[in-house]
């Protein structure tokens, strides 16, 4: 078996980790879980059953979660807060624009990032195409919204440039990196909001999400649902208001969904354990050789720098002709999509490939 470095064997940990049933290459979709994970769910679920906690879990596993997830997106913990999903992240961020503010979105923008927005009903909203998106921001652009890695496609924002050209016309930055945090390196500190579902190359079960916050975007982002984990000193208040909450982001927090988090613990961990910098090559790579199969094969992937590839003209009949063969892809869009990790191998790649050929 090759290294992982080399980009065609899974790398040592997998083998200890993931026993598919399946050729499993849907992690855009969702992250299996490791067996460490299943054990920590497990385990706590007996404990709950059996009555030997005195709580629903552990709040310091939850902690221990905001600091992995701090370590991977290269910000400190207090920049970090915690919650369920994405959507309700970007509510909280959607929630605090004034009205006739300009927003701004790459066209054909995942749902969870766009539809926030669209239900104010008081917002200025604007579309542009992913490779024009830096361009298209003009002084009177509040906010520019956008995934790191598009859903449909896989194609890879310019992120610099959106950035830039953001700073130039003064407007704020919230970045979607649900599809790329875990195998894509994330420097959450570069944008004011990042927002983050754990459940894909994260490897955590659903119920875990993240959204950093800047200093500067903390000042005037309203904690509008704030609650007992929102104290500055937790435990002290929990009957009557809140006088004082938290300084740092964990005001935003939402109550977390411990089995969820307990889990998220072991994942984060070896996330962490194996490195990003080590799943961005291997995924890479294997992306790679699967672009280098379809080209030979004579079709052509959407996006060349991605570990997300969409084959068009590949839709739902195949993805389901190789579901009954056991390879688990998905279609977005009316593309087949498939996408690479941890525990995938080139002998995943070569068995899809050898199933597209005519």
């Amino acid at each position: 078996m090759e290294s992982t470095q080399s980009g065609t064997g899974p790398h040592p940990l997998a083998a200890a980790e993931f026993a598919p049933s399946s050729t499993y290459l849907n992690t855009s979709v969702c992250g299996l879980l490791p067996r460490r994970s299943v054990r920590a769910v497990n385990a706590l679920a007996q404990e709950l059953a059996d009555g030997r906690r005195g709580g629903s879990g552990e709040w310091d596993e939850v902690e221990a979660v905001r600091a992995s997830f701090a370590r991977i997106a290269g910000v400190d913990a207090s920049r970090v807060a915690l919650g369920g999903s994405v959507s309700v992240h970007v509510g909280l961020i959607a929630a605090a624009m004034p009205p006739g503010a300009e927003i701004l979105f790459p066209e054909g923008e995942y749902a969870s990032v766009i539809t926030p927005f669209t239900v104010r009903g008081d917002l200025q909203l604007r579309y542009a195409p992913l490779e024009k998106l830096a361009e298209a921001v003009r002084p009177r652009t509040a906010l520019v919204a956008l995934s790191s890695v598009q859903s449909a496609d896989g194609r890879v924002a310019d992120l610099a440039a959106v950035r830039a050209a953001a700073a130039a016309h003064g407007a704020r930055t919230l970045l979607d990196a649900s599809q790329s945090a875990g195998w894509l390196p994330l420097r959450a500190g570069e944008w004011d909001y990042t927002v983050t579902g754990g459940f894909k190359f994260l490897l955590c079960p659903r119920g875990v999400s993240f959204l950093t916050v800047s200093a500067g975007a903390q000042e005037t982002l309203p904690p509008v649902h704030a609650g007992t984990f929102a104290a500055e000193r937790l435990w002290e208040t929990a009957y009557g208001p809140i006088g004082e909450l938290a300084y740092s982001a964990r005001r935003y927090d939402e109550p977390p969904a411990f089995l969820a988090y307990h889990a998220a613990r072991q994942s984060l961990g070896l996330v962490e354990e194996v490195g990003v910098a080590a799943l961005h090559a291997h995924a890479l790579a294997l992306a790679g050789r699967f672009r280098a199969g379809l080209a030979s094969l004579g079709r052509e992937a959407v996006s060349d720098t991605s570990a997300v590839v969409a084959v068009p003209g590949l839709g739902d009949g195949t993805a389901t002709a190789l579901a009954a063969d056991g390879i688990v892809v998905s279609v977005r869009a009316g593309r087949l999509r498939a996408a690479f990790h941890l525990y995938n191998s080139a002998a995943d790649v070569d068995r899809l490939l050898d199933r597209l050929t005519p």
